[in-house]
């Protein structure tokens, strides 16, 4: 590619002009596909990852630095490392499997409580939004800690420590809610 149409294109996504999305997809979008597919070996998941890239790419242009690499290499980056993820993803849920028939999960059943009675969704919600955020993300969406933190736009060690406040938070609640139903 020439250098000149490069810059252009650089200067147009450090701005967030959305013609840099059609630059970018005239310009690399075939070589950033062939990219996805070595990974994925699988097009309908390379066309995601493909997608999912160029939203990485627009929303984090701002940290694109040419002194470290040209802007293909910046961008190969991105794909590459979406593909991983998504590979690695598809995997994770794959091997995992739910035990329906052969539960060895105790039901607690009482009078006065039962655990399935607790809304957890209600009480998540009294919590502050940065926290009841992330656990919404986690547990009600079924995003896994990167996910959340792609999707959320912060950083993944923020989400982890969020998680870990609004869940002791959520104890302090249930804890409270637990004293209450045994009076």
């Amino acid at each position: 590619m020439k250098p000149f149409i490069e810059q252009h294109i650089i200067e147009l996504l450090k701005a967030q002009d959305e013609r840099a999305i059609g630059l970018l997809y005239d310009h690399y979008a075939d070589a950033l596909f062939g990219v996805a597919i070595k990974v994925t070996k699988d097009e309908a998941l390379a066309q995601d990852v493909l997608q999912e890239s160029f939203v990485k790419i627009w929303k984090n242009a701002s940290k694109y630095d040419a002194t470290k690499a040209r802007l293909f290499t910046w961008l190969f980056r991105v794909v590459q490392n979406t593909a991983i993820d998504a590979v690695r993803s598809r995997q994770r849920k794959k091997t995992k499997e739910i035990q329906i028939e052969d539960s060895n999960v105790y039901h607690i059943q009482s009078s006065k409580f039962a655990i399935e009675h607790l809304d957890i969704a209600s009480h998540a919600a009294g919590l502050e939004d940065k926290y009841r955020v992330v656990i919404d993300a986690l547990f009600f969406q079924g995003m896994t800690q990167q996910e959340a933190s792609d999707e959320l736009n912060i950083p993944l060690g923020t989400v982890k420590s969020r998680l870990k406040i609004g869940l002791r938070e959520l104890r302090k609640l249930f804890g409270l809610v637990i004293v209450f139903l045994s009076i």
